[in-house]
């Protein structure tokens, strides 16, 4: 079953010249999430993960299932003031300004193996906010995982350029 057929693209959105890839097509589709979770977990049942870190929101909806099939913990990376105990936060720029991710200060262990998790990589501003923040806690990071790559926006570079595994499921070429 292809992922990436099971994915709408929503022109002109949010801005003129965007062509949105929406996931919650595919996550909607009981086969089309089954078979993203399963090629997911596919690909790290024999690595060693000790905890799957994922990106609000969307990252949630993929990270938490694959955490469980492995048998191992997940840990969610939010917007600001959405952690209730301790957090670290790291900064990362919009096409606009700017944003901020949080995570808990307890999160994670100084050495432990952590799979990151995402639906989409576009700019990579992001991920890379988690990988730092992940960094600076002293995890060491398996790989960036999403569904959809955006190659053409170069957020897969950024990353690979700083020395991070990515993987995605799909590749949608073009803006």
């Amino acid at each position: 079953m292809p992922i990436k057929s099971r994915i709408r693209t929503i022109p002109h959105y949010p801005h003129e010249g965007i062509m949105f890839r929406d996931v919650t097509t595919l996550l909607k589709d009981p086969v089309g999430l089954r078979t993203t979770i399963q090629k997911i977990v596919e690909r790290y049942r024999t690595m060693k993960i000790d905890k799957v870190i994922g990106i609000e929101s969307r990252g949630f909806i993929i990270g938490a299932p694959v955490a469980y099939e492995l048998g191992v913990g997940f840990v969610p990376i939010r917007k600001p003031g959405k952690l209730p105990a301790e957090t670290i936060a790291r900064e990362y720029q919009l096409e606009y300004g700017s944003d901020q991710i949080e995570i808990h200060v307890d999160a994670i262990q100084r050495g432990e193996r952590v799979l990151l998790v995402d639906d989409l990589i576009a700019t990579g501003g992001t991920m890379e906010a988690a990988v730092k923040l992940v960094q600076e806690m002293g995890g060491e990071i398996i790989e960036c995982c999403f569904v959809i790559d955006l190659p053409d926006i170069g957020g897969r570079a950024r990353l690979e350029k700083q020395g991070q595994k990515v993987f995605a499921l799909c590749t949608f070429e073009g803006s």
